[in-house]
């Protein structure tokens, strides 16, 4: 798969959230994003998903401009281009495997998705990414039961029900304390070198960028200042990235994240307009 973003911006009023965005993003490795709270990480993640519009662009995916898809193919593109949330969105009265096996959501009839009427042979998909995750131990206990770790993986097992080309996480380990960070970090890696699925990751350490990143994006008041291998994230480009005066403190990196949108979003991503 081959995404080319080009001269894409996302303007709110008189702000540029996104400002004349041009990116080229090929193959099945991991990028991440860094900059800081409302540098226009999230909302590049939400165009490239088509949870929010751009203002002006293209985004060609293979040749063609998903923001310009409606209706069937829009939601086809979604299936496609799976979300994993800092904040889960998963259903928290409901199962883990029934939270998983709405990654189908898009790919299933209302009536199915309403009433759990799911077939054994998506079920037993379901189970199968669980124990890849190692959370298969998990399945019938409900999603509020379990560590914010263990939700964080089956919020990912669902993004896989999809069986997504590209996995977008907009901040996926903001919220976990460092082990479970490194978990789910580990986990999203995993999947990225032995599946060949192109990952994205808004991060907010520069560490995390380093150790699990392929190719990090800088970005700062909406565009982007830097774009190289995690060896060229040095001091001063960090400073560049952040903006930070005087002697840079990687620890400034965690000081703010970008809000996301209440849960609605996992639902809006799959069913479209």
């Amino acid at each position: 798969m081959k995404i080319d973003i080009v001269n894409v911006s996302k303007i709110y009023g008189t702000k540029a959230a996104v400002d004349n965005v041009s990116l080229s993003l090929g193959g099945s490795g991991f990028v991440g994003i860094i900059g800081r709270s409302g540098a226009g990480k999230s909302t590049l993640l939400r165009m490239l998903n088509r949870l929010s519009d751009a203002t002006k662009g293209q985004i060609l995916v293979d040749g063609t401009d998903i923001l310009a898809l409606k209706g069937v193919e829009k939601r086809a593109w979604q299936s496609r281009c799976a979300m994993v949330f800092q904040q889960f969105n998963l259903v928290p009265r409901m199962d883990v495997a029934s939270n998983v096996l709405h990654g189908l959501l898009g790919r299933r009839s209302t009536l199915t998705t309403l009433f759990n009427l799911w077939s054994e042979a998506d079920i037993r998909q379901a189970l199968d990414i669980l124990d890849r995750l190692g959370v298969a131990e998990q399945a019938a206990k409900r999603a509020e039961a379990l560590s914010g770790g263990q939700q964080q993986r089956v919020a990912i097992a669902r993004a896989l029900m999809q069986d997504p080309a590209i996995i977008l996480a907009d901040e996926p380990i903001a919220s976990l304390d460092p082990m479970n960070a490194q978990v789910v970090m580990d986990t999203l890696k995993r999947i990225q070198t032995e599946d060949g699925r192109m990952v994205i990751a808004n991060l907010h350490t520069l560490d995390t960028a380093r150790r699990y990143c392929d190719r990090v994006i800088g970005m700062r008041d909406g565009r982007v200042v830097f774009d190289g291998t995690p060896e060229k994230l040095t001091t001063g480009v960090a400073r560049d990235i952040y903006g930070a005066d005087g002697t840079f403190s990687e620890a400034a990196t965690s000081t703010a994240i970008e809000t996301l949108q209440p849960d609605t979003d996992y639902a809006v991503a799959m069913l479209g307009d």
